[in-house]
């Protein structure tokens, strides 16, 4: 008796299933792609191959499998009744529970593989985090800008050159002539770092000296010396040498901004070319999913033009707007690779060499995120202190005052003075003995220009010259306050830009849902949903925009905070 309703439940529902009208079943289909439409947009699946387009008949029957109870199995879930359960039948045979065992693995494994419940693996997506680290790691002009330090410091050592010790030599012999003569010299000085030197100097002189050359002779050990010489007014506070030391010390410490204001600017540049290769490929992915689209709905236009309920001109309609939209998806497709092309400037392996990415690491857009605007004084005062171009005027002015004071060093008199002491040692060469004594000398030597036109001409352009990178820096430090003012202002409005996108594009794709589902149920025509699906390309191609906009004038914000690693979520 069981099984004779069983059956009888069957037949009912297999009839009820034959008379369904066809509305019924396109409707039933609309829900399933509008699905599928969805998770493309937000996390579609680039590491597997698209499935086939499902024919509308298929995607009834999924519909029904996963969202409709099936009458069997509510017949087979009742529960008898306590009179008939003394009269029940033998229990259903073990082939029979394992033929339903293996109806729910096989409904199950569907689920499993259906391509919409898949998650998007993420692993393999290319983050800005390692195009930053790229730029500060294998950057070919970053390695050219940190060679400039290089440069600096070896201006430093070869200023430094000028305080070296100095070992001097001489030889000059006569042996022929009336006056035969020979005289050795060896002479080491080392200038002192505070104006002047000390020297030390071992002499020997031989042979028969001219009377008025008698000086030149030495006791038979010859002669030793050292003396002093010492600045008391010019060169004493400053001289050549101690100012060309200053200045490539200053040459030094300005290298190190100039680095950091390159590596800063090569930063953005990556940062930029990062979210616009993000951003055609978001765009690629839309036109993509609207392909799939467009070609999943052929098959139902061709089976109701079969069917007579509408006529082969649109058919004909829908296919244009397919070869459009592949045309434009070909279009944006070389809009990709281009940028790509150009990331890779950016992108490199260990070795230097660029990497172009790929389709499948192209990631979504985080969530935009909003800087706290109460901040932005402070903001501002750090701008101001860790701004490499402003340390650059800064250091600059520094370096001219060292100009400056060697200009004026110009203008005073020269008075040095000296102090030598000087003992001949080894047998006299003379009865009267008048090299064998202890001498020291003590003297100074005063100069002056009258006029003092070097000094003064020289001082009178630096002073210009300070005058002008005053002016520069107050330019520079009102042009950073504006930089961050500015940048924080148009990323608060890009922020409100992607909040009113977004709330567009939400829209125009439900709007686009609608006049699917109507003109699958005969009360629109497919005019109406190319113009509502082209609103939603539109919609979703302004939102892509917009979410560049903002994470690009981001970038730019952090590059005014002079943010050399920035924030990369």
């Amino acid at each position: 008796m069981h099984r004779l309703l069983i059956l009888l439940a069957i037949v009912a529902l297999q009839c009820g299933c034959a008379a369904r009208p066809e509305s019924q079943l396109a409707a039933t289909n609309q829900p399933l792609a509008g699905v599928r439409l969805q998770h493309s947009q937000s996390q579609p699946l680039r590491s597997q191959p698209s499935p086939p387009p499902v024919s509308p008949i298929q995607l009834v029957s999924a519909q029904e499998e996963s969202d409709i109870e099936k009458p069997t199995l509510e017949i087979a879930a009742e529960k008898p009744d306590e009179s008939e359960e003394d009269d029940n039948e033998d229990p259903p045979s073990d082939g029979d529970n394992d033929e339903d065992e293996d109806e729910d693995e096989d409904k199950k494994a569907t689920e499993e593989d259906a391509p919409e419940t898949l998650p998007v693996p993420q692993t393999n997506k290319l983050l800005l985090a390692s195009v930053i680290d790229s730029v500060h790691t294998s950057f070919p002009l970053i390695e050219a800008a940190f060679l400039d330090a290089q440069v600096a410091s070896g201006k430093v050592i070869a200023a430094e050159g000028a305080f070296d010790t100095k070992l001097k030599l001489s030889s000059d012999n006569g042996p022929t002539g009336f006056y035969q003569t020979y005289r050795q010299k060896a002479n080491i000085s080392k200038p002192l770092f505070g104006g002047g030197e000390v020297f030390g100097n071992y002499r020997i002189g031989r042979g028969d000296f001219e009377p008025w050359y008698e000086e030149r002779e030495t006791n038979g050990g010859g002669e030793f010396k050292v003396g002093i010489a010492k600045p008391f007014l010019r060169d004493r506070d400053i001289d050549p040498r101690r100012a060309d030391l200053w200045r490539a010390n200053y040459d030094q410490l300005i290298a190190q901004p100039e680095i950091r204001g390159q590596l800063i600017g090569f930063s953005l540049d990556a940062s930029l070319a990062y979210w616009k290769w993000v951003a055609e490929g978001r765009k690629y992915f839309a036109e993509e999913d609207w392909l799939e689209l467009a070609a999943s709905r052929n098959k139902q236009i061709e089976r109701r033009v079969e069917e007579g309920d509408l006529d082969p001109p649109e058919l004909i309609d829908n296919e244009r707007a397919i070869a459009k939209r592949k045309a434009k998806l070909a279009d944006q497709l070389r809009k990709v690779q281009q940028a790509a092309v150009k990331l890779s400037l950016y992108l490199r392996d260990p070795s230097g060499i660029g990497v172009v990415p790929t389709l499948e690491q192209i990631p979504e857009f985080p969530a935009p995120r909003l800087v706290d605007g109460t901040q932005l004084e402070a903001n501002i005062a750090i701008a101001l202190n860790q701004r490499p171009d402003l340390q650059v005027v800064q250091l600059l002015q520094e370096r001219l005052e060292i100009d400056y004071s060697e200009a004026a060093n110009l203008g005073l008199p020269k008075l040095d003075t000296y102090l030598t002491a000087s003992q001949d040692v080894g047998l006299p060469t003379s009865s009267k003995r008048d090299k064998s004594e202890f001498e020291l000398d003590a003297g100074f030597l005063f100069e002056m220009p009258l006029q003092r036109r070097k000094a003064i001409g020289k001082m009178q352009a630096i002073e210009a010259k300070i005058a002008q990178v005053s002016a520069k820096e107050r330019f520079t430090v009102d042009k950073i306050t504006a930089g961050v003012t500015a940048a924080f202002a148009g990323m608060k409005l890009a922020y409100e830009q992607v909040q009113q996108a977004t709330k567009a594009k939400q829209l125009a794709t439900e709007m686009a849902e609608i006049e699917r589902r109507k003109f699958e149920l005969g009360e629109s025509d497919l005019l109406k949903v190319a113009l509502r699906e082209q609103y939603a390309i539109e919609a979703i191609e302004g939102q892509v925009a917009a979410l560049f906009n903002f994470f690009a004038t981001r970038s730019n914000f952090y590059a005014e905070m002079a943010i050399e690693k920035p924030d990369t979520e």
